[in-house]
Order: C-alpha cells, then sequence, then structure tokens
C-alpha cells in the first residue's frame, strides 16, 4: 500500500492503530511496530495531568526511537491548558497530536473531556485551534458520530475542524450513548467524508481482520483506517490488512505462532513493570491470545491464579500446546502450523 501524508508527516501506509486507555501502553505498542502499522498511538492522557507534570501521566508517553512515527492523544475541556499542553507533547518528541472528542466513559465525560465534546462543538473548535497554533506537527481529532442517535453530529464537527486547521478527523461509527454495544454505523462515516473538503476522515469501529477493513474503505470512502480492539491479541492484523488490500495471500499463523507472541508480548510486560503490575497485565493480555484458541481453559486459570510473573512462564511452557485447537469463529487463519 501507498505511503500516506498527514500534513508534514508521511506514515508508511493508511492502517493506523488506536489509543486504548489502559491497554496501548509501551509493551503493547512494542509488539504493535514489528508490523509496522502506519501510526501506533499512546494512551490517551489529560490536559490537567500533563501540564502539571504527574508522573504517572508522563509515563503512559513512553516510547522508543524506533516507535517513529509515533502519536500522543490529549483530553481535556479547558481552553487555555491545550496550547501548554501541545507544546509538551510535541516537545517529547512525538510526530503528531490527536485530540480525543469520543472516549464514552463517564469519569471523562463528566467535566466536558472526551465525547462530552460533542455537545460543545464551538469549544471542541476552539481547544483544536489552540492546539494547532501553538505547535508545527499535525493535529488531528477523534470523534463519535454524536452524543446519542437524537443528537449525530459528526459532520458538523468535521466541518469545524477543518476550519480550525485539524489535518484529519478519525469517527466512531458509534454514539457515545452506545458505548460498545451494538455494530459499529459506517454511514455516519460515509456522511462526514461527503462533508470534508481537504481534512482527511480516517474510519474507526469494528475492524477485526482484513476483509472488515476492506470494507470500511468500500462502504465510508475513508481515507485511512484505525483498528483498535481488532488489533489486541493479534497485533499482525495491519500485515494481514496490507496484504488483502494488495491481493496477496495471507500469511498463514498457526497455534505456535499465537505461543510464541504471547510470550513475546509478556517478557516485555516482565521488563518494564515492576513485579505486581505485570502480573496483572499479563492476567489481562492473556486473555486477548488465548480467546481464539479452544483447549486452554486451564491455562487461562493458570495465569489468572500465578502468585509471580516466573510461574506464569513456568506454566506456559508447561502446558501441552499440541492439544490446542483455533476456534470455529477464530478469526486468525486457520491452516499452516498448530
Amino acid at each position: 500500500m501507498k505511503k500516506f501524508s498527514l500534513g508534514s508527516v508521511t506514515l508508511p501506509n493508511s492502517i493506523l492503530f488506536a489509543p486504548l486507555a489502559g491497554c496501548s501502553d509501551l509493551p503493547y505498542r512494542q509488539m504493535a511496530c514489528r508490523w509496522r502499522p502506519g501510526i501506533v498511538y499512546c494512551e490517551m492522557v489529560k490536559m490537567d495531568a500533563l501540564v502539571r507534570y504527574d508522573p504517572h501521566t508522563f509515563r503512559l508517553l513512553d516510547y522508543t526511537v524506533d516507535m517513529h512515527p509515533i502519536g500522543a492523544q490529549l483530553c481535556g475541556s479547558k481552553p487555555h491548558l491545550a496550547k501548554t499542553a501541545a507544546r509538551l507533547i510535541e516537545d517529547l518528541g512525538f510526530d503528531v497530536l490527536d485530540f480525543n472528542c469520543g472516549c464514552p466513559v463517564d469519569k471523562v465525560t463528566k467535566d466536558g473531556s472526551g465525547s462530552g465534546m460533542l455537545k460543545t462543538p464551538n469549544l471542541l473548535g476552539e481547544i483544536l485551534s489552540e492546539m494547532i497554533a501553538a505547535v508545527k506537527i499535525p493535529v488531528t481529532v477523534k470523534v463519535r458520530a454524536g452524543w446519542d442517535e437524537n443528537h449525530i453530529n459528526a459532520a458538523e464537527i468535521t466541518k469545524i475542524a477543518e476550519a480550525a486547521g485539524a489535518k484529519a478527523i478519525t469517527v466512531h461509527g458509534r454514539t457515545r450513548e452506545q458505548g460498545y454495544k451494538g455494530p459499529a454505523n459506517w454511514e455516519y462515516i460515509r456522511v462526514c467524508k461527503q462533508a470534508a473538503k481537504n481534512i482527511l476522515v480516517i474510519g474507526n469501529g469494528d475492524v477485526f481482520d482484513a476483509k472488515s477493513a476492506e470494507e470500511m474503505f468500500k462502504v465510508t470512502g475513508c481515507d485511512a483506517v484505525l483498528v483498535a480492539r481488532g488489533a489486541m491479541g493479534q497485533p499482525w492484523i495491519v500485515e494481514d490488512i496490507l496484504r488483502h488490500l494488495e491481493g496477496e495471500s495471507p500469511i498463514v499463523r498457526g497455534v505456535n505462532d499465537i505461543r510464541r507472541t504471547l510470550c513475546e508480548h509478556f517478557e516485555l510486560i516482565i521488563r518494564y513493570q515492576p513485579e505486581r503490575q505485570a502480573l496483572l497485565d499479563m492476567r489481562r493480555v492473556g486473555c486477548w491470545y488465548l480467546k481464539r484458541l479452544e483447549g486452554v481453559k486451564t491455562l487461562r486459570i493458570q495465569i489468572n491464579r500465578s502468585s509471580s510473573t516466573q510461574e506464569t512462564m513456568q506454566g506456559i511452557d508447561a502446558f501441552p500446546w499440541q492439544e490446542v485447537e483455533f476456534s470455529n469463529d477464530s478469526q486468525v487463519v486457520l491452516t499452516g502450523e498448530s
């Protein structure tokens, strides 16, 4: 696939990996970058915490030099913090800055941040303008279709974002009220693409494999696809999508590929996190990789009950992987090594 230009930044392709709160930490992004998506984003951080130099917030923005291009995402509803926060992101060496106006969780929306910004489109535009005036790196924005089915305004916000100077808008085809329930409505993305003149439109929602990515491009006419939950437990999805779009045969991945990638991800977690946090992270990440497999219930239980990371790794090594099969509804290629 041809390279993808986002303002002054050229990305290797148009398959992008979303920021996932509580998930897309440094080990996650280290794994993702092995398959070279167009860009990988750090977890969303709040402007308030960033400008007061909260250590935990800065740790969320950890990245390694080989991750470029790398993106950061800010959320908040206070225009007077926007310039300072944006400059901090640029000073940290990020290639792209995204403004989150799509997060649906209550603790984010209660102060008007995240998808709460959908209720105040003009304020959204003001904050975007402040960010864009403060930095040289491209600024983008991520939204949902609207607050609820009675207040669909993503197309309106697309025009506001374009007028503010944003280089792209990512549109998630669900409302805030939906959360992550029900199917994403890609028609909302298509309408935003029709409303756009120069701003790029990035589609998001329900891309879990190569065929769904191809369908999103066809249905919406979007310029790029942002993969979110679809990358959890299959960081190679970008390679699958790119090969499919170019008419190439899929890479055959078997059970041993899952096992090896799981272990590599766990090793990165162990090196990055203190023991207790690593153990918790391994339980969460383990579910991602094992959900497509049958015959792994005892391993899943063992990972969840292990009292140390060493015990977890020993359990994986001793597990009878030769007895494992892919589930019937697995979206992983079922032929080949197992």
